[in-house]
């Protein structure tokens, strides 16, 4: 094997040793005409009972979360490939309640997620076309890179009845509820039941 190969093959070890999960929206990487602009708002609800750690002094965990999220995406010429630039600004709101240690609590968050900004671009297979050239582009085999930038989002506001008691690391709802508690914003007063 030659040097590149074994350097190659070096880094694609190193880089699996490190790599993280990604997220990949259907369609990420296929060629669009540009100029084109998308404007996005999609909204998602969920509801349920929490899973939790057993040795958590947490029992009966219910929570619901509706979450709205606006984008904003344009196709664009770079170099004579097709390249998208996109911005995400997600917000949610969350209800939840439980009984810890035997006292009923609840818990209401919200405000911003971590807004995202993603640059893509199509090195190979997806020419930049307008549209009028675009209708006779026939797809083949697309390659293409993005990178992203996720900025930490402002403070959540949130309200209570009874402030959550640290719990350990490992509980997941620990960290949506503790994350809220540290807002000045939040005001916590005993429970009144339920």
């Amino acid at each position: 094997m030659t040097r590149a190969g074994v350097a190659l093959v070096a880094v694609l070890l190193i880089s699996a040793m490190t790599a993280e999960a990604q997220e990949l929206e259907p369609r990420a990487y296929a060629n669009s005409p540009i100029g084109l602009n998308f404007l996005i708002l999609g909204y998602g609800y969920t509801k349920g009972d929490v899973a939790l750690d057993s040795s958590a002094p947490i029992e009966d965990g219910k929570i619901t979360v509706n979450s709205v999220v606006l984008a904003y995406a344009r196709s664009l010429d770079v170099f004579g490939r097709t390249a998208k630039l996109d911005v995400v600004l997600p917000y949610a709101w969350l209800s939840g309640s439980a009984t810890v240690a035997g006292k009923p609590v609840d818990r209401e968050v919200s405000g911003l997620g971590d807004p995202q900004a993603r640059f893509s671009f199509l090195f190979y297979g997806a020419p930049a076309l307008p549209l009028e050239e675009f209708v006779d582009y026939q797809p083949d085999l697309i390659l293409g890179a993005s990178f992203a930038v996720t900025a930490p989002s402002p403070r959540r506001s949130g309200r209570s009845r009874s402030s959550w008691p640290r719990a350990p690391p490992s509980t997941p709802t620990t960290t949506i509820f503790s994350e809220a508690r540290s807002s000045s914003a939040i005001r916590s007063t005993p429970c009144r039941g339920t």
